[in-house]
């Protein structure tokens, strides 16, 4: 059995009083390589950085690059200027868009490993290291849970996944590449690192340590049947609209009347704020974003429409108020004990913080899932409800009226939220196959 090859250790070197690692590589070949203060959480950082990059290189010395200037911008102060782009150029409707948010993500482990470094001097093996970062990045959640022993309630972190999925590791690479090729604009650095940067070929299915994402698929109508009863009122109302229409889950939490069209039988919803919004920047009319509203649709969204024209349709305000009703109706009953009564109220009284004025696509699909779990079903999300009725419409009605109600540009990915009807197909060769 061939011997393992162990981590290089963090040690001190004496002569210097510093931090100092030894990398070697199949050859015997040994390289040194000072990390600064010992036992200081720059050296530490260094240490990482050194050991990413090494193993990114297959565990094979690297030369310094001949390319690094002193002169040269830090990566720290290129990320730095970057994110005040950043948030400048990601706005929508005067408020920060959630790419800032996902480039901000995107930049850490680049922050953690190379800050200190030049941005000249930044390379393919590096991105490479960065890469590495995202597919051992583990991604946790904040529980509260009790002490056995004590019984006192304390937050513990509890693991949902470790890495990335592959996808979304790409995209984190495309982001970084694409900070570079706006500081090539801005002339902080050579056009040759973004080139160089570009050589690195994004993450193949089956072919690297990053982890699959399941693909969406929709899903069954007995499991939204048996979710509805489990559901908040507008909440309930919403699902039901978003089932008919096969318009995204921000669709139906941004909708209001003032983007409605109600003059035809079908409604026409026109959403002040999508997905491809930046896809259209002229405001061509063909790639207008559109959400047909049939008669079934219009009927559920007339009882929940607001007397001003620009607030929310569904709103967590009337879902409180519909639960507030519920509850007083039910403290009214003699068979409601007189101390759970009491204690109703006292919670009732002490809810310090009002509901928001709309739901936002997380919110929404929290309440999915609580619901999903006091019926004892699968857990599904309200984006699985546009697969759906995509599928739907398609079995119904053909491959590109699926698009047309989708409001997909191209069909190639209608093909991936409307399935295929295999049953038709099925049944069709088991009678002239």
């Amino acid at each position: 059995m061939p011997r393992r090859r162990s981590v290089p250790s963090y040690r001190l070197h004496k002569q210097s009083g510093q931090a100092i690692v030894t990398l070697t590589d199949g050859r015997a070949n040994r390289h040194d390589v000072l990390l600064g203060k010992y036992d200081s959480q720059d050296s530490r950082a260094e240490y990482l950085r050194v050991l990413a990059e090494w193993e990114a290189a297959g565990r094979q010395l690297r030369k310094p690059s001949a390319n690094a200037s002193a002169s040269d911008v830090l990566l720290n102060e290129l990320m730095a200027r970057y994110m005040r782009f950043v948030q400048g150029y990601y706005v929508k409707d005067g408020q920060p868009t959630s790419e800032q948010e996902a480039i901000r993500r995107a930049l850490r482990p680049l922050k953690r490993l190379y800050g200190h470094t030049t941005a000249q001097n930044f390379g393919p093996l590096a991105l490479k290291a960065v890469r590495r970062e995202f597919v051992k990045h583990r991604i946790v959640r904040q529980i509260k849970v009790i002490d056995p022993q004590t019984g006192e309630k304390r937050e513990d972190e509890k693991l949902l996944a470790v890495g990335l999925t592959r996808k979304n590791i790409n995209k984190q690479i495309g982001r970084i590449r694409r900070m570079f090729a706006w500081a090539v604009e801005e002339e902080f650095v050579q056009v040759a690192v973004h080139a160089a940067l570009l050589r690195v070929k994004g993450l193949r299915e089956g072919k690297g340590l990053a982890r699959e994402k399941a693909r969406v698929r929709p899903v069954a109508p007995a499991i939204v049947e048996a979710t509805l009863p489990h559901l908040p009122v507008v909440v309930r109302a919403m699902v039901e609209v978003q089932r008919l229409c096969g318009g995204r889950p921000q669709d139906i939490v941004e909708m209001r009347p003032i983007d409605i069209d109600m003059t035809g039988p079908v409604w026409e919803y026109r959403p002040r704020r999508y997905k491809t919004e930046h896809h259209n920047e002229d405001n061509l009319p063909e790639r207008e974003r559109v959400v047909f509203l049939g008669p079934r649709a219009r009927k559920i969204i007339e009882s929940f429409l607001p007397v001003n024209l620009e607030s929310h349709v569904f709103s967590p305000i009337k879902s409180e108020q519909a639960r507030n009703r519920e509850r007083r109706e039910k403290r009214k009953t003699p068979a409601w004990p007189s101390h759970l009564r009491r204690l109703e109220e006292k919670r009732s009284h002490n809810r310090a913080r009002p509901p928001r004025e709309q739901y936002d696509v997380a919110a929404y699909r929290r309440a999915i899932r609580r619901a999903c779990e006091k019926a004892g079903i699968p857990v599904w999300h309200p984006n699985q409800l546009r697969h759906l009725r995509g599928t739907e419409i398609r079995k119904g009605y053909g491959l590109e009226a699926s698009q047309a109600v989708l409001g997909h540009a191209e069909l190639s990915v209608t093909q991936v939220y409307a399935e295929a009807d295999l049953e038709t197909a099925r049944k069709i060769m088991g009678e002239a196959g």
